[in-house]
């Protein structure tokens, strides 16, 4: 299915209320889910959001940077790399998992797979919310203000201007 939006517009939550729409609508006309996977990040923003915000919009449970996923008899074992090694969680079905890049090797179609594909009618619906946008705000880092130096003096003759500073700025009395 394609959920066809202005991409530039979204924000995290605007792409999971999408596909929660998506999901959502499907489900009314009598096709369910039992398990939506997602990319664990946005590559190009870092936003890690949207599967929790989605698994909170449909009210399922959500496993977050898995790499492998198996599922039998309504449950989903959904296995990651933790700091203490390997994870392992078993949620019951329906669930949301976000899955990192890098946890299962591609599995290439066959020419006649790929034949199959190109004749494979992609479902497209429009997502006709509001979009909110990212919320970010963007920063800049102003320029230093420009510093200025005075030539005290040279040698010893600079002492006593050296000293009338430092009086000046508190670091010594007299």
């Amino acid at each position: 299915m394609l959920v066809e939006a202005d991409a530039d517009a979204l924000g995290p939550a605007d792409v999971a209320a999408a596909i929660a729409h998506a999901v959502s609508a499907r489900a009314a006309a009598g096709v369910s889910y039992d398990l939506v996977l997602l990319g664990n990040d946005a590559a190009d923003t870092g936003d890690f959001q949207v599967g929790v915000r989605l698994a909170y919009l449909l009210g399922r449970p959500v496993v977050a940077g898995i790499q492998t996923v198996a599922v039998a008899d309504g449950v989903a074992t959904l296995r990651g790399e933790g700091p203490e090694g390997t994870e392992v969680y078993e949620v019951g079905l329906p669930a949301v998992a976000t899955v990192l890049e890098g946890g299962a090797a591609p599995r290439y179609p066959s020419v006649l797979g790929r034949m199959r594909a190109k004749k494979a009618e992609v479902e497209r619906m429009t997502w006709d919310g509001t979009p909110e946008g990212s919320g970010r705000e963007g920063l800049t880092v102003p320029e230093p203000p420009p510093s200025t130096v005075t030539v005290l003096g040279e040698g010893a003759a600079a002492a006593p201007a050296l000293a009338a500073v430092l009086r000046e700025l508190k670091v010594v009395h007299g």
